[in-house]
């Protein structure tokens, strides 16, 4: 095999990888849920939520698809749960995808 072949070859491989990267990482996700989430928030594939009345992650799905989060997320979500009003936060881009991968990896199926 060339040189050139080889970088090439090389060059296609990190072309390849970059989509996934783009996508958001949801190991990042995890943690800006951990950071930000998990004090009210079952935030796992499994366990109750700290706040009974904030619904787990894992069955966010349920009632809104993950993609239309994205833009409340950019937003700001400022939402109440029955007596305790939710912080407001806003995601940069990069966090968002983050974070949307993350709940993909823990949301049920419909």
């Amino acid at each position: 095999m060339t040189a050139r072949v080889a970088i090439a070859l090389a060059g296609l491989a990190l072309m390849l990888a970059e989509p996934a990267e783009a996508a958001g990482s949801a190991k990042r996700g995890e943690a800006l849920a951990k950071a930000n989430c998990a004090s009210c928030h079952a935030i796992g594939r499994r366990g109750a939520s700290p706040n009974p009345k904030s619904p787990p992650f894992r069955t966010l799905a349920e009632f809104y698809p993950v993609e239309s989060l994205q833009e409340a997320l950019a937003e700001g979500i400022s939402v109440g749960h029955e007596g305790l009003e939710m912080p407001e936060y806003q995601f940069t881009p990069a966090q968002i995808d983050d974070l949307t991968a993350y709940l993909k990896t823990v949301n049920r199926k419909r």
